[in-house]
């Protein structure tokens, strides 16, 4: 049935009202960075745009522009380093596993599919000691910062719930044209899956590029610290300059709104699509 237009209305100010709330702190942080420290914490006096300037963008990038106290391009490109290798092994790894967890027929299958489920249960704070412990001889390297990640049981599942909704006569018919299972998968399924292969990449970047716990356990060394890690040690130093704390900050989120912003669309549809097929 065809709404009515005062529906329609109070959708959409509803709507808007729930978007600017939670576009509000978003606001502050970016006002913010560009105001004097002692200007930040006003309350709503906050989000009046007075005395803007980069200042606290050059400090931040003062700060960090020497061996002693490091770079801060250099941390910048370690996180999105980890990032690339985490996003693109992920998508490779959980992609190929969901494929074979879901399209091809070998024993046991169902049986691996749900331990593949039930690790949706364990969160990581449950096994970041033991994994500490079983990686200690490899602490401040840059690979042992990405490796625990690729592989991941919630980006196999989406991958899975995705693929189980792909027509089976469309395999069916490549293999009658003399396809086998990689040839399948790579020129048929992959890009018939776009849209879930951009969901999983922005929340794995969203994930790696946030995580905090993992490397704060297994870097010391500033040489091989990211971005998030460093932030932190940033706001630990007195006196706290909160415009530059926030600029670090919006330094900080930049990359995942270009990332955002970059599969937008293809993130959309498969949020869609899932929610149907689902």
């Amino acid at each position: 049935m065809t709404r009515s237009p005062l529906r329609r209305f109070l959708d959409y100010a509803v709507l808007s009202v729930l978007a600017f709330i939670f576009v509000l702190p978003v606001l502050y942080l970016f006002l913010g960075s560009f105001k004097p420290s002692d200007e930040v914490l006003n309350g709503l006096t906050g989000f009046l745009p007075t005395h803007l300037s980069f200042n606290n963008y050059r400090a931040v990038l003062d700060s960090f522009d020497s061996d002693a106290t490091g770079y801060f391009w250099r941390f910048m490109g370690i996180s999105l380093l980890l990032s690339a290798v985490v996003v693109l092994g992920g998508l490779t790894v959980n992609s190929m596993a969901a494929y074979g967890l879901t399209r091809l027929r070998w024993k046991g299958q169902n049986t691996v599919f749900t331990l593949v489920l039930l690790l949706l249960l364990v969160p990581f704070e449950a096994v970041a000691v033991p994994l500490f412990y079983m990686f200690n001889d490899q602490r401040n390297t840059i690979y042992i910062q990405a490796i625990p990640f690729i592989a991941q049981a919630f980006s196999i599942f989406q991958f899975a719930t995705y693929f189980r909704a792909i027509p089976p006569s469309i395999e069916e018919a490549a293999r009658i044209d003399g396809a086998g299972p990689w040839r399948t998968f790579f020129a048929i399924v992959v890009p018939m899956s776009k849209p879930v292969y951009a969901s999983v990449a922005i929340l794995t970047f969203l994930g790696q590029w946030g995580s905090f716990l993992w490397p704060v356990l297994m870097v010391s060394d500033p040489s091989v610290r990211p971005l998030p890690l460093q932030m932190s040690v940033f706001q630990g130093q007195q006196p706290v300059d909160w415009g530059q704390v926030l600029a670090f900050g919006v330094l900080l989120v930049l990359p995942v709104l270009i990332v955002f912003t970059f599969f937008q669309r293809w993130f959309v549809q498969g949020v869609a699509s899932s929610a149907v097929k689902g």
